[in-house]
């Protein structure tokens, strides 16, 4: 083994370990926290609470279910354009349907009317 590559080595195996827990640290820190990856649920607020939410920011993704969600908007002006708005229900707290929008392509009426 050469001197120059035992010195590579040597500088290798001191800084590795330093760049490892750099490296541990920054992934943890970049991960989000438990409650900021939650999503608003529905199921937990009242419809007017979830109708308000809704209003205050134009559009809102609702957890409905265990495993379902969607984004909620307020008027079109949040849709993608040339999208429309159609009525959808999510289930509150008090009570089972609760009139919320959606954002659909218009398409999509033509053929389930």
């Amino acid at each position: 083994m050469s001197r120059t590559y035992a010195l590579a080595m040597q500088s290798i195996s001191k800084w590795l370990p330093l760049t490892l827990g750099s490296m541990a640290l920054l992934a943890a820190s970049v991960q989000p926290s438990d409650a900021q990856s939650r999503r608003p649920d529905s199921r937990a607020m009242t419809c007017s609470q979830v109708q308000s939410m809704i209003e205050r920011n134009g559009a809102v993704v609702l957890s409905t279910g265990q495993y379902t969600f969607d984004r909620y908007v307020y008027t079109r002006n949040s849709c993608q354009h040339g999208e429309v708005t159609r009525n959808k229900w999510v289930p509150t707290k008090d009570v089972r349907q609760c009139r919320v929008r959606v954002c659909i392509d218009p398409m999509i009426l033509k053929f389930n009317d």
